[in-house]
């Protein structure tokens, strides 16, 4: 009888619910494909990262959302390419993601995670210090303006709306940047250095994963390295000490390169330590990726330990160097172990693919495919075949755009105007063969779909274009 009991339980008590996974979005600023071993680069290493594709997988074609800092991220958090997101340039404006427009936190806190984003904000420059927190972050601590990431020693950070004054010192040339309500607050060069700000996001983020591990959590870990502080000129690559790197036989500038990338790889390490620690590794997804190609500013020079690679062009290009990022994802038990996924996907794609892990509903209207099948070991049947093309627009430099669709890439500068190239990524991720006057019906598609995909915004002009 107890047996009959047991089983009639077994057949009709309802199966629970898998427990969602825990989500940490790694973002580094300006890190180029070429600055990883696991992506081949040769002369830093990156032990912590390249175990981390080992364990997991890596993405070989996948796009930033643009080519800088703040669309870059308005692309991966509102899941809108450039031709249809709100922030599309680097701007002292007030234009910014508000709090009526879903973001990735937003669809993830309305699914009962908690969410965090610490470091760097920098989605275009906010009139207000809760942005983070108005579109969905239950806790933000870090920049809220892009400028004021450049400072790594800065004389105040923001936690949750409120200013956190540090240790730091300014030049007195820089005291008048230091009002945090001016667009550019907070920007300038230390003379007073006590408290480096990337470690500073460290601790906020492991203390954040064990506060909130137990229930499932967001947290978007946005780095403000390697990029440079551009207002300290060639010596704008600041670390809190150069290490093993101090003895090398390389300009500054590199040295301080050097100890960013391996602080990033050490950061990224202890994270990984501690979803261990906490038994909640096999829960948890990490993806490790970058904002943008690589950059060349501090006094740091892009070639010099080759950061883009076999990729052409960098920060500020639609070429594939300038746009195409390292990508990684972890998840034990779950990611196979040492794969690689060659299909093209971009930051717009997180959206999609975050609602999919998570059970959450997806916005409606958005540029977004879902790449789940693929960490689940399940790749695309067509590896080229998206449902949503990936469009790019730059509105710096004359203007460009670029579109991807299928295995080709066209690019047209200045937008709208200028001649189209193309390119076939199946076998030229270096872009070197043109195959717009060999293939005009390619060409013209590519034209159509970059005037298609172009959504006018009075903030954004083009210039000759109404």
């Amino acid at each position: 009888m107890r047996f009959v009991v047991l089983l009639f339980l077994c057949v009709t008590l309802p199966v629970l619910a898998a427990k969602p996974p825990n989500i940490i979005l790694i973002l580094a600023d300006d890190l180029g494909y070429g600055d990883l071993g696991c992506f081949g680069q040769k002369t830093l290493k990156t032990p912590r990262l390249d175990a981390m594709a080992m364990e997991g997988m890596r993405f070989t074609q996948f796009y930033a959302g643009s080519t800088v800092c703040a669309p870059s991220r308005s692309v991966l958090l509102t899941g809108r390419h450039m031709g249809r997101t709100v922030v599309r340039g680097n701007s002292t404006q007030p234009i910014v993601i508000r709090p009526d427009q879903p973001t990735l936190a937003s669809m993830l806190k309305g699914a009962g995670y908690s969410t965090a984003c610490i470091g760097k904000w920098g989605v275009g420059t906010p009139d207000n210090f809760t942005n983070p927190n108005d579109v969905g972050f239950g806790h933000f601590y870090g920049y809220v303006n892009m400028w004021h990431a450049h400072n790594f020693y800065p004389e105040f950070l923001i936690r949750n709306g409120k200013v956190e004054k540090l240790r730091n010192e300014v030049a007195p040339r820089w005291k008048a940047m230091q009002d945090p309500k001016q667009p550019m607050a907070g920007r300038g060069v230390a003379v007073k250095r006590v408290d480096y700000a990337p470690d500073l996001f460290t601790a906020d983020a492991l203390k954040f994963i064990r506060d909130y591990h137990r229930q499932p959590f967001f947290l978007y870990y946005a780095l403000n390295i390697p990029h440079a502080n551009n207002e300290a000129g060639k010596a704008g690559m600041e670390v809190h000490d150069l290490g093993e790197f101090a003895a090398k036989d390389w300009p500054a500038p590199e040295k301080g390169f050097a100890k960013m990338i391996q602080n990033i790889d050490r950061d990224t390490g202890r994270i990984i330590d501690l979803l261990r620690e906490l038994k909640i590794a096999d829960n948890t997804l990490v993806i490790f990726t970058s904002d943008n190609g690589p950059h060349q500013e501090g006094g740091h020079l892009a070639d010099y330990f080759d950061s883009n690679g076999e990729l052409r062009g960098m920060k500020r290009d639609l070429t594939e160097g300038g746009i195409r990022v390292p990508t990684i994802a972890w998840w034990p038990g779950t990611i196979k172990a040492g794969g690689a996924d060659d299909a093209p996907w971009y930051f717009g794609d997180f959206m999609a693919t975050l609602a999919d892990l998570s059970g959450a509903q997806p916005p409606a209207d958005i540029d977004s495919d879902s790449f789940a099948g693929p960490l689940k070991g399940t790749p695309r049947t067509n590896q080229w075949k998206r449902e949503h093309e990936m469009y790019w627009e730059f509105y710096e430099r004359g203007s460009a755009q670029a579109v991807r669709f299928g295995k080709w890439k066209a690019i047209r500068k200045p937008m709208f105007t200028g001649p189209i190239e193309l390119y076939d990524m199946s076998n030229d991720a270096g872009e070197k063969n043109n195959y717009a006057k060999r293939r005009p019906d390619l060409a013209r598609h590519a034209a159509n779909l970059m005037g298609k995909m172009h959504t006018p915004d009075p903030n954004w002009k083009v210039r000759g274009r109404k």
